[in-house]
């Protein structure tokens, strides 16, 4: 008897491996191409366009309604494959390597959030718990990459990104052979994306603080998911390059998977508001602390990255469940397709900032992502304070 939850996970964490393949080749590709992490800031970002173009593309156009879900899932993962063997391939520079991993974020469109709606399809009934685990899955897909160079060390950097293809390629046949489920309704006309009534959801207050909750929590995160090797070669843990650096941004990003699913696990008995608050509480701290380590023993300094790594995506499950729950039911896919790009649009502005200043900034860059967290725990604070009331 198959296990469509343990199949769909496993498929997101190969599928999404393809997200920061390029990022666990920085140091590689700054060396060869002659770039700087700036320019690194700039390939992430032009993954995160590419999402957030792919997700409104399915959101307009309705594709995702009309289509399985498990065949569009394979078409986009199998895409998503070949653009990122191809920038492993034939990349020579930004020119190339910039459409090419526009074209990856764009296909994601098709994996992260299709995994999502399959899981709806199979098990609506343990959709919480199960969207803990699929997030857990993206937050161990991102740090894939680092695992692999680790595992493979010696090879190079273009063996390591076509590794994430081929896992990428597994996942299309696992989805493609598992099909839809039976609690998933396909509708045969394009239900468009409905601004003017998403704007109305805005007017909700439960709806407005979790959206400001999701959008300080997303400058924070792929932030520091980009900026996690420079994090580590700061704190003088690691050398640029070396099996200690991939090992710890494997580490250090993976354990975020752990954080998911214990604040899944934690929500059901506290709630998501609470849960979620808690973790961008120890982000911050984590975030505040970080540039005062420099004379930290080397185990406390990793363990504070570790605790920054495990709190600082331990919210992400909690903040579309929260929103789902506080948006007309009418209108929550084109809610949160909005509220997805707006944070993901977030994303690049901090993406940028944190590449871009990190050579004159040094270890205090951890201060311009403190902002995110703060200001999340400020929008969230209608629903935690309801309910610690409660």
């Amino acid at each position: 008897m198959q296990n469509p939850v343990l199949i769909i996970v496993i498929a997101q964490l190969f599928g999404t491996s393809l997200w920061f393949s390029a990022n666990s080749a920085a140091d590689d590709l700054i060396r060869a191409w002659g770039i700087t992490p700036a320019d690194i800031g700039t390939l992430t970002n032009a993954v995160q366009l590419g999402f957030i173009l792919g997700t409104l593309t399915f959101a307009i156009s309705g594709l995702a309604d009309r289509y399985a879900a498990s065949r569009i899932f394979a078409v986009c993962a199998v895409l998503g494959a070949v653009c990122n063997a191809a920038f492993a391939l034939l990349a020579d520079g930004m020119a190339s390597a910039v459409p090419l991993r526009f074209a990856v974020g764009f296909c994601l469109a098709g994996v992260y959030p299709l995994g999502m709606k399959l899981i709806v399809s199979w098990v609506p009934e343990r959709a919480g718990a199960a969207l803990a685990q699929l997030v857990g899955m993206l937050t161990l897909g991102t740090a894939l990459p680092h695992g692999i160079r680790l595992a493979g060390a010696g090879w190079s950097w273009q063996a390591t990104i076509l590794v994430s293809s081929g896992l990428a390629l597994l996942a299309a046949v696992l989805i493609f052979r598992l099909g839809d489920g039976p609690h998933l309704k396909r509708r045969h006309g394009a239900p468009p994306l409905r601004l003017g009534r998403v704007f109305y959801a805005f007017s909700v207050r439960e709806f407005r603080a979790s959206a400001l909750g999701y959008f300080g929590h997303q400058w924070e995160l792929y932030a520091f998911w980009t900026l996690t090797p420079a994090l580590i070669i700061l704190s003088g843990l690691a050398e640029t390059g070396s099996r200690q650096l991939s090992g710890l941004a494997f580490a250090i990003i993976g354990i975020g998977a752990l954080g998911c699913l214990l604040g899944g696990w934690w929500s059901q008995r506290i709630g998501s508001a609470r849960v979620a608050a808690v973790a961008l509480a120890g982000s911050a701290i984590c975030c505040a602390l970080y540039p005062l380590t420099s004379d930290w023993p080397a185990a406390a300094r990793i363990a504070l990255l570790l605790l920054w790594g495990a709190t600082v995506v331990a919210d992400s499950p909690h903040f579309s469940a929260l929103s789902a729950r506080a948006c007309p039911p009418e209108i929550v896919g084109s809610a949160l397709a909005f509220q997805n790009a707006i944070g993901f649009a977030i994303t690049m502005f901090s993406i940028h900032l944190g590449t871009a200043w990190i050579a004159d900034w040094g270890m205090s860059i951890a201060w311009l992502l403190l902002p995110g967290p703060l200001l999340a725990l400020l929008g969230l604070y209608p629903l935690w304070r309801r309910a610690q009331a409660r």
